[in-house]
């Protein structure tokens, strides 16, 4: 089904017409390249720059960007599947094109047309985001400064944009005076900092921190009052305002927890055929001494790693379509897209990387054997980094989600 109810301009756009089953056959394409270059990826911090270019080239970066501005405009859940596949490959590269390339979103929801034309340009954007405000805003001559180091900054080596959160402060003694303000700052505004890859994983997602110092930004690139994790759409928005698509005019979180989903189970699929590759090649290590792929217990732990795999996936295709049908009864009058909503899409992205995490921890690493877990070897790296990802603070916040579901279910509204 269509996501764009009346289609803009697609002046502009580098590939018009491009069709989502095309964009995630790149996707799949790039899969053997990723896997052979997972060492040096780590090694680097970052994807190499001739990947980051061959990424370009497939429209990766386009792909959530508005189509009048050159972007393909791709609904939800053909970005997630993108994004599932890449991770397949190389969990730090997926993630490293996600958290930048998903932010066009947000960008294209809530700030103005002209600065929207500004930003996207040409049609490819990386545009990194941390949803923890981090520094100030304050006003001046001309627009508002910035300042501060905002830490995490997912995708900031070939980014050309960074969206941040930070409080407004008071002239003349800098003092925060809050609620945060959502800013979005080009490449030239910022620098990065050379301080990534010393986690456990995901060493090559390129999550440096980028900072400001005394940056000055125009009036309409800073929108005052608006955390943009909590942020309310039942007003309607500017983006739908502008480009008439559905996608424009949705909330935060669940969308995020959809990619978050989508890498996380691309991450356990890459496990899950790294583990075929191993009981293929390497034999039991009691009699019958046979190849692992014909001993009842190995198949039993591929069948119910492969089992909870693909109940992930569902979860994420769900997701996808309830986030657009949010949207779609949000703008026609239907039914807002309240943060209930909101909490209830959440839970379906949480729900699939529980599952994935418990196939990678419960099954697929556990049983691989301990040449597995060395370093270089392909499982023990997707495991670091599924580990990451199952530490990152979304997930962290996971009680809390439940907490305030509860509570909107029973109709407490005092916390």
């Amino acid at each position: 089904m269509p996501v764009t109810d009346t289609v803009p301009s697609r002046e502009g756009e580098a590939e018009p017409g491009l069709a989502p089953g095309e964009l995630i056959a790149r996707a799949k394409a790039f899969v053997p390249e990723l896997i052979e270059r997972q060492a040096e990826t780590e090694k680097r911090t970052r994807c190499a720059a001739d990947t980051h270019e061959a990424f370009r080239r497939a429209g990766f970066y386009r792909a959530l960007v508005p189509r009048r501005y050159g972007g393909h405009e791709v609904d939800p859940g053909t970005f997630a599947t993108v994004i599932k596949e890449l991770a397949r490959g190389c969990p730090s590269t997926a993630w490293c094109v996600c958290l930048a390339a998903h932010h066009a979103v947000q960008v294209a929801t809530w700030f103005p047309g002209h600065v929207q034309a500004e930003a996207f340009g040409g049609g490819d954007f990386l545009c990194p985001s941390v949803s923890a405000p981090a520094g100030t805003v304050t006003r001046v001559d001309g627009g508002w400064r910035v300042d501060g180091t905002h830490g995490y900054a997912s995708g900031a080596p070939y980014a050309t944009h960074y969206l941040g959160q930070a409080l407004p402060a008071a002239e003349p003694n800098g003092v925060p005076i809050g609620p945060p303000a959502l800013f979005l700052a080009p490449r030239s505004s910022w620098t990065m900092l050379d301080d990534w890859g010393t986690t456990l994983g995901l060493k090559g997602s390129g999550s440096n921190s980028v900072r400001f110092d005394g940056a000055v930004l125009p009036e309409d690139s800073v929108i005052e009052n608006l955390f943009l994790i909590d942020a309310d759409v039942t007003g309607g928005t500017e983006g739908y305002r502008v480009h008439r698509n559905p996608l424009y005019a949705g909330r935060t979180l669940s969308l995020f927890s959809l990619d978050f989903a989508a890498l996380v189970v691309g991450m356990a699929l890459g496990a899950l055929d790294e583990y075929e590759n191993i009981i293929r090649a390497k034999k039991t290590g009691r009699p019958p001494v046979v190849l692992r792929m014909h001993n009842a217990h190995y198949q039993r732990w591929l069948g119910k790693a492969t089992a909870k795999l693909r109940a992930a996936e569902a979860l994420v295709t769900e997701a996808a379509e309830q986030y657009l049908d949010a949207c779609r009864a949000g703008v026609s009058g239907e039914r807002p897209f309240t943060r209930s909503v909101d909490l209830d899409i959440q839970v379906l992205g949480r729900e699939s990387m529980w599952l994935s995490w418990e196939a990678m921890q419960e099954t697929l690493f556990r049983t691989a054997g301990s040449a597995a877990a060395e370093d270089g070897q392909r499982m023990q790296r997707i495991w670091r980094d599924m580990s990451m990802a199952w530490g990152h603070r979304f997930n962290v916040l996971v009680e809390f989600i439940d907490e305030d579901r509860g509570r909107d279910h029973l109709g407490i509204t005092d916390a």
